[in-house]
């Protein structure tokens, strides 16, 4: 109706036109010219052309839709549910993909084969989680600074939380502890080194940054690497009292939850005390990266209540595609022969990090490493102190054996990429040599994943953890 209307506007104008153009003295001549019958003809019909392509583009635009503004209230909800729906699918490149979630919710219902559903719901997860990012960054942008970083600390890593939820009431503990273990180490060798290569190769070829390297923050680069180190810390001392225990008649099991529990609430104690720290009392230190979000800061484009319904319907479909891809990796071990720590600590945070991933790559780009720091550092430190103490704490809950007692190989994996990660960026610069250290590193650990078998778990001697431990660090404090 509004097309309609517009064009016959249009006419009315194009007609118009053409009465003034009559109006004028033709040339003696009779020769063309511009005011001649024959080109305001034409011009009437380019007009109505564009008429038409204008109305295309108004159904199709994300800026605007036609009777958002109506009185009838039949014709301004349909419009905005559009609108609302324009602005989502248009929000980031990979939402294209929203195409397997149909596709894999009508897979894992219908029972086909586990390998099928895996990989649909696998792709499937990858947009919602871009989407999921979306709604939670345009409801912050009305919250405010306070509340809108605790709403992302929440949000932000809502896929792997969910993923870890279902795995968990179903039991399945490796899952859950690799896929969180697997998240930290994306972030912080996958995401920061494709920052650094990405970010040092395109800045030192275009020469945007200041000499060859790229500078940020070292501060805040210092303060989140020492938390990190207090998260592997945390891992490493229950691993050691599981192997000093191995040789007690004590109840192991039961000493090493009391443990993980006590150590779960006071890792979630650090992180408020750290959200307190970069929101509230030296928010001065954090002022660079805020300053390079608020470069790129943009209005709202929906609503709080439209966003935090977005936020809801993603969050179900992510449960119900979640539900059905954790239902299918033991047929998938199985029938591939892949080890479910592999699946759970390299396949499913590519799943959850996606989004993240090609934000943090794009402001590295761009040269804006300390807003790169904050996605992926950040990032890992929310699922260190906040997202794993948080599942053991529900597997206290809900009666399920949730620890951090993590195995002895996963346990120094993570102590050491956190001690190259700390070494790296303790001097506040970076260069493209450096990324490609942090993704060579990567790639070893995913190699050595990849043939990790799942029925590894014989506890190691005390002494064996002991040195090991004790040499690393040594190496850390330069000693």
């Amino acid at each position: 109706m509004v097309c309609a209307s517009q064009f016959r506007q249009e006419l009315k104008r194009a007609k118009s036109g053409r009465e003034a153009n009559a109006e004028m003295p033709q040339p003696s001549n009779g020769t063309a010219s511009e005011t001649t019958g024959l080109l305001s003809e034409q011009n009437g019909d380019a007009r109505g052309s564009l008429t038409i392509l204008d109305c295309f583009r108004t159904v199709f635009s994300k800026h605007q839709t036609a009777g958002m503004e109506s009185d009838n209230k039949f014709v301004r909800i349909p419009a905005q549910v559009l609108h609302v729906t324009k602005v989502t699918l248009y929000s980031n490149y990979v939402n294209i993909l929203l195409v397997f979630v149909p596709l894999g919710i009508v897979a894992g219902a219908m029972g086909w084969d586990p390998t099928t559903v895996f990989i649909l719901n696998f792709f499937a997860i990858v947009p919602l989680a871009a989407v999921l990012s979306f709604a939670t960054e345009e409801i912050s942008m009305k919250l405010g600074q306070t509340m809108g970083g605790l709403l992302n600390a929440t949000f932000g890593n809502a896929v792997e939380l969910i993923v870890s939820i279902v795995a968990l009431r179903n039991g399945e503990i490796r899952i859950v502890q690799s896929s969180m273990l697997g998240s930290i180490l994306s972030n912080i060798l996958l995401v920061l080194g494709c920052c650094f290569l990405a970010g040092g190769i395109h800045n030192t070829r275009t020469g945007t940054a200041r000499g060859i390297e790229q500078d940020f923050n070292s501060t805040v680069a210092s303060t989140m690497s020492s938390l990190m180190a207090v998260a592997s810390a945390s891992l490493i001392i229950p691993a050691t009292l599981y192997a000093a225990l191995a040789g007690s008649k004590e109840d192991t099991k039961g000493n090493i939850l009391v443990l993980s529990h006590g150590t779960a609430i006071i890792l979630l104690i650090l992180y408020v005390l750290y959200l307190v720290f970069q929101l509230r009392t030296h928010a001065n230190l954090f002022d660079a990266e805020q300053a390079a979000e608020d470069e790129h800061t943009e209005e709202p484009q929906m609503g709080p209540w439209a966003a935090a319904f977005v936020l809801v319907v993603v969050t179900i479909a992510v449960a119900i595609c979640a539900e059905y891809l954790v239902d299918s990796i033991d047929s998938l071990v199985e029938t591939a022969h892949i080890s479910k720590t592999f699946i759970g600590l390299i396949l499913l945070p590519i799943v959850g990090n996606a989004a993240e991933h090609v934000t943090a790559v794009v402001v590295a780009v761009k040269d804006k490493m300390d807003l790169a720091m904050g996605v992926a550092i950040g990032s890992s430190m929310q699922i260190a102190l906040l997202v794993t103490p948080f599942l053991v704490i529900l597997g206290w809950i809900i009666d399920q054996p949730m620890t951090l007692h993590f195995e002895t190989f996963e346990t120094v994996v993570f102590f050491l990429s956190v001690l190259v990660v700390t070494y790296v960026i303790q001097d506040g610069k970076s260069n493209y040599l450096e990324g490609a250290m942090l993704l060579g590193l990567y790639i070893i650990i995913a190699l050595a994943f990849l043939v990790y078998p799942d029925d590894a778990t014989e506890p190691a001697k005390p002494e064996r953890i002991t040195s090991m431990v004790a040499r690393s660090v040594k190496t850390f404090v330069g000693l």
